[in-house]
């Protein structure tokens, strides 16, 4: 396949991986899906287990697209940037993250 296409997944996974684990936590919980947490513990567990099984496939997308000194490189660029994209959706429009769960608790 492209590398186009390796690239964008492994974005996609990246940003999606760090959402979920976002969802995961109780306070953004709360904010992204205004629910209690308590009711959703079974949920957010679920989301933590998919957050951390989407960033290594972020990895192993890179992996598809490029050499391996290259491939790590990137990932660690779209993680840091992910994380950032993220801090900033539950800064300004917390309720863009319910998006990525759309079943609520």
């Amino acid at each position: 396949m492209s590398e186009v296409f390796w690239l964008t997944s492994a974005a996609l996974l990246t940003l999606t991986g760090m959402g979920w684990l976002a969802l995961a936590m109780d306070v953004h919980w709360d904010q992204a899906m205004h629910q209690p947490a308590e009711a959703a513990a079974r949920t957010r567990r679920l989301l933590r287990r998919l957050g951390a099984l989407a960033l290594p496939g972020g990895l192993l997308a890179c992996l598809m697209a490029d050499r391996p000194s290259m491939a790590v490189l990137v990932w660690l660029m779209l993680l840091g940037g992910s994380a950032v994209a993220t801090a900033l959706v539950l800064a300004w429009r917390p309720r863009l993250l319910a998006r990525l769960w759309p079943l609520g608790a």
